[in-house]
């Protein structure tokens, strides 16, 4: 195919998106006054919810699917380019502080490298060869979840990812934000959420970014509740790398024990800082190293641990 039959071919693809349609009830927008233009956008980024809602059967079934194949080791990898790919970034990077995950267990793969984080990288998304690369790169296999995001749904690097990491028997979901995609249709599990046209037009970094950015909190967040890493909603396997976070780790010691300052105190000293080995201490009965070993045996588990230490 010529580049300008690509071209005609792609523009009429592109024609056919909900994500790239025309607002001619907001062709008028840069006339407004600036609260008339914010009020639109408010309420333009209020209909996101529930546009994820709609999509909760299909995350929830990715979810446990995920916290599965993470329970047995896997990873879980994010793929995409521009604003997704970023999206993908941003949530894998927020893993290690929130619930001490070592930095290769959710891994953000963004088209063009890290460089693309900051500025476009010509022509990297359009390539579903450089994202079976950049798989290949890390061994995909069997025990790993690969997560496609696109707004469109049809960007070559996110469904080449999805295309590759199912090719390696790794668990596929496509991420995107219209229905039918070519991203749903390579992946074991589509999650479509359809937000619809966005206020600039084609401007994915609005709406559906929105909603991308929600359901990588829901696959992260809750995959990371079925792994054991909070104690109700607790983050007790939060990593106190700074003051702040040290000062946190004493306040969910206190929230999931209610033991006095100087008793958490000794706890966390006897744990190394461990704020999941801390509250068995405290309300097991156990000391450091048993509380260790419990941990160990129950994968993590507090409950379960809890339940070891006191039957």
């Amino acid at each position: 195919m010529t580049s300008t039959a690509a071209f005609a071919a792609l523009r009429a693809q592109l024609a056919t998106l909900t994500t790239e349609a025309f607002r001619a009830d907001l062709a008028d927008i840069d006339r407004l006054p600036t609260r008339a233009i914010a009020k639109i956008m408010n309420a333009e980024d209020a209909t996101v919810a529930a546009a994820v809602a709609e999509r909760l059967p299909e995350i929830a079934a990715a979810v446990d699917a995920t916290a599965g194949r993470m329970a047995r080791g896997g990873r879980l990898v994010y793929a995409g380019a521009g604003t997704a790919g970023r999206l993908g970034v941003l949530d894998a990077s927020e893993c290690p502080p929130t619930f001490n995950t070592d930095p290769g267990r959710v891994v953000g793969l963004i088209a063009g490298g890290p460089e693309a984080l900051v500025r476009a990288v010509e022509g990297a998304e359009d390539s579903e060869e450089l994202a079976a690369a950049d798989l290949a790169a890390l061994g995909v296999g069997p025990d790993d979840t690969v997560v496609g995001v696109s707004a469109s749904g049809r960007t070559p690097y996110a469904v080449g990812a999805v295309r590759h990491a199912r090719a390696a028997g790794a668990l596929t979901i496509g991420l995107s934000c219209n229905a039918g995609s070519a991203l749903g249709a390579a992946a074991e599990h589509a999650i479509e959420v359809v937000v619809g046209p966005e206020l600039l037009t084609g401007s994915t970094r609005l709406k559906a970014g929105t909603a991308q950015k929600l359901v990588l909190n829901m696959l992260s967040t809750i995959t990371m509740i079925r792994l054991g890493k909070t104690y109700g909603n607790l983050m007790v396997d939060v990593r106190a790398s700074n003051e702040k976070l040290r000062a946190r780790s004493r306040r969910i010691v206190a929230h999931a024990t209610g033991a006095a300052d100087g008793e958490i105190e000794a706890a966390l000293a006897e744990t190394g800082g461990e704020v999941k080995n801390a509250i068995l201490v405290l309300l097991g009965d156990v000391d450091g190293p048993t509380a260790a070993r419990l941990l160990a045996e129950s994968h993590g588990h507090l409950r379960a641990a809890l339940r070891a230490a006191s039957g």
